[in-house]
């Protein structure tokens, strides 16, 4: 009975351990597969042709195919997406395909840090962006969620993405490049 018991608490502990793992996988964040997006937000532009203002990626991209992005961190592996997404967006001009990342943070250094990155990684047709920690209103990026990406066309989510730090992996940007696709004309 002693061994019965020790096997099964064992294969509780390994279902909990596993569950546990799985669920960070699983962080829910942003506007969800089917789901319009909220709509008009102004990030402080960073680079592109709004550079130093305040204005709304969201309207400039109307309802063309979008990669959305927000982050809280700048990582090897959110680097790694952003040039990704940005070879996509160069790549399929004829589409009118639109790219942004928007960092959720409030530090003052950022903006520097941001432009220093786009210039040495080459970053021409993504626009990097700052907002408010909490991210645009009716957005819902959780506050767990390191990375969250959102590829949608005609305002309507075609793929999500969310990443609790450190989860974002190459496998992943693998992944997200491959769903672009969901959001291109046929």
């Amino acid at each position: 009975m002693t061994k019965f018991h020790f096997a099964a608490g064992s294969i509780v502990g390994l279902a909990l351990v596993v569950g546990l793992a799985l669920a960070g996988e699983n962080v829910k964040s942003g506007p969800q597969v089917g789901e319009k997006v909220p709509g008009p937000f102004h990030p402080m532009n960073v680079t592109g042709e709004s550079a130093g203002e305040k204005a709304c990626l969201y309207c400039k991209n109307g309802s063309n195919p979008v990669a959305m992005i927000f982050a809280r961190d700048c990582s090897d592996n959110l680097t790694a997406l952003i040039k990704k997404i940005d070879e996509c967006t160069a790549k399929n001009k004829d589409s009118k395909m639109g790219s942004f990342v928007v960092f959720l943070s409030d530090s003052e250094e950022l903006g520097k840090q941001l432009k220093a990155m786009a210039e040495k990684e080459g970053i021409k047709e993504t626009v990097l962006a700052i907002d408010n920690p909490s991210g645009p209103q009716g957005y819902h990026v959780a506050k767990d969620a390191d990375v969250t990406v959102v590829l949608y066309t005609d305002h309507t989510v075609k793929a999500n993405h969310s990443f609790a730090k450190g989860e974002l992996k190459e496998d992943n940007i693998g992944q997200i490049v491959s769903d672009v696709s969901k959001i291109l004309q046929k």
